[in-house]
This record gives structure tokens, C-alpha cells and sequence, in this order.
């Protein structure tokens, strides 16, 4: 497998719109969890969720060449 590093920088949007909910409402979840039980590693998966949702772009997805966005 080849991971592309132009590719990556060009932030095309990657991420579709279920996924993008999916990735908040999670995101949201786990930092929602980790204030309380004080785990940073959650903390910070949890930003990065949140993040990729909202943006919309995956660096990881664009790497690798894929992509949830629906054609319409």
C-alpha cells in the first residue's frame, strides 16, 4: 500500500455526511467520558474526532486514497 503525502496536503473534503455525524457524536462521547474518569489518551482521540467531523477531512483517508463522500 502506498501512502500519498501531496495528496494529503491538499485537504479535500473526504469525509461524508453520516460519517461526519458519526465521527461528532462520538468524538462528543468521548470527551464527555474522559473528564470524568481523567484519561488523556481518550481526551485526545476524542478532539481528533471531533475535528476530522466537523472539517470534514481525514488526513489518514486521504493518505490512502479513500473516501466517504456520497455521489449526489
Amino acid at each position: 500500500m502506498n501512502f500519498d503525502f501531496k495528496r494529503m496536503l491538499k485537504f479535500e473534503i473526504n469525509v461524508g455526511t453520516k460519517e461526519k455525524k458519526m465521527r461528532i457524536y462520538s468524538g462528543a462521547a468521548l470527551l464527555f467520558v474522559s473528564l470524568f474518569i481523567a484519561s488523556v489518551p481518550l481526551l485526545l482521540i476524542g478532539l481528533i474526532l471531533v475535528a476530522t467531523g466537523y472539517t470534514g477531512f481525514c488526513p489518514v483517508y486521504s493518505g490512502i486514497e479513500r473516501s466517504t463522500v456520497e455521489e449526489e
